[in-house]
């Protein structure tokens, strides 16, 4: 396919980096000259350039631009029929993604993570999936929502990543400060933490692990007690708004 990228910041250019070498020809716009830079000398078959260039040269269109920006350098640009756009942007639905790329097709609206860049990461996404599927899987796992509501729903859960990842780090702080090598206490933990809950549903893992008495049992409790489930439901439901 012939692939474009409005945008190139952080999370744009992890999903240039998943693409690239997979038989697509990819522009991306010079918007972030440092990355693109990097991303252009990386990859034979990125290339750099203007933001209508960008346009031109590509049938796929993503917007990885903030949605407070959008309209203003969106406007400047001239989409065409048969294009495709794909946004980034959390806070604009496929209405308004269609409204701002006409004539050019709102095809779907997707929340990539930096972990697209290796594969192996989920993509929430909205609109024509196919395309999606086509593109990402199976190096990734396209999962496919009803409507905005949901879209809003899991935008608010995913935020579970990073009290997830202080958790993990907090309980790895501790454990160095007893042990020889804290970078590997620290790796123990994570790979632990992943390859489980990869391997097993959320309800099984916990039932797996509720030995009476055992120590998952008596911290898992302990945290509850101490109103994590609570807190962490309050929390969700303040995002969603």
């Amino acid at each position: 396919m012939r692939l474009g990228f409005l945008g190139c910041g952080t999370i744009a250019s992890a999903v240039v980096r998943g693409l690239a070498g997979k038989g697509h020809r990819i522009t991306v716009s010079e918007r972030s000259k440092a990355q693109s830079a990097a991303l252009a000398g990386a990859f034979r078959d990125v290339t750099a350039a203007g933001n209508q260039a960008v346009i031109d040269a590509s049938d796929v269109i993503f917007l990885g631009m903030m949605a407070e920006a959008a309209e203003g350098i969106l406007k400047e640009l001239v989409f065409r029929e048969g294009q495709q756009v794909i946004s980034f942007m959390a806070g604009a639905d496929l209405g308004r993604v269609a409204d701002l790329a006409a004539p050019a097709k709102a095809a779907a609206v997707m929340i990539p993570f930096p972990g697209i860049a290796q594969g192996g990461s989920p993509v929430i996404a909205l609109g024509d999936t196919a395309l999606l599927g086509r593109m990402f899987e199976p190096d990734n796992r396209v999962f496919a929502l009803k409507d905005e509501n949901e879209l809003s729903a899991y935008l608010s859960a995913q935020a579970v990543l990073s009290p997830a990842a202080r958790l993990v780090g907090d309980a790895a702080e501790w454990l160095g400060e007893r042990v020889s090598d804290p970078l590997q206490g620290e790796a123990f933990l994570r790979m632990l933490v992943s390859t489980s809950l990869q391997a097993s549903g959320c309800a099984d893992l916990i039932e797996a692990l509720n030995t009476p008495g055992g120590y998952n049992q008596r911290l898992r409790l302990h945290m509850e007690e101490a109103g994590l489930r609570s807190s962490l439901a309050e929390g969700l439901s303040e995002l969603e708004g």
